[in-house]
């Protein structure tokens, strides 16, 4: 039995759903940081355990950025669940992010 019934509302359609999620951003800048830390921090908050996270640094892997026609960083693209997403910003506005990534929490 699962005893744990103080878990926050989360989408009711999350129990299927994994995200894929890439987070391309530019060495150790300022705005490259804080989208890390922010994407980090709203995926173990909301999406726990039910995501997959790789943070690419354009300047070490340009093969990548340019396959994924980087425009703006940093970016985030969510590849599943469909439909395909990308924001660009440091992630600080929670709302947004979780908006942009199909993410709609209880209220």
């Amino acid at each position: 039995m699962n005893e744990n019934t103080d878990t926050e509302p989360t989408n009711p359609t999350d129990d299927n759903d994994f995200y894929v999620l890439r987070l391309f951003v530019t060495g150790a800048s300022v705005n490259s940081i804080r989208a890390v830390v922010n994407v980090k921090e709203i995926c173990e908050t909301y999406i726990k355990d039910k995501y997959s996270l790789e943070i690419i640094d354009v300047h070490q892997q340009k093969s990548i950025a340019e396959q994924e026609q980087i425009i703006a960083l940093p970016l985030l693209i969510k590849t599943t669940p469909l439909p395909a997403r990308r924001l660009i910003g440091d992630m600080s506005d929670t709302q947004k992010v979780l908006k942009g990534l199909g993410i709609s929490i209880g209220s």
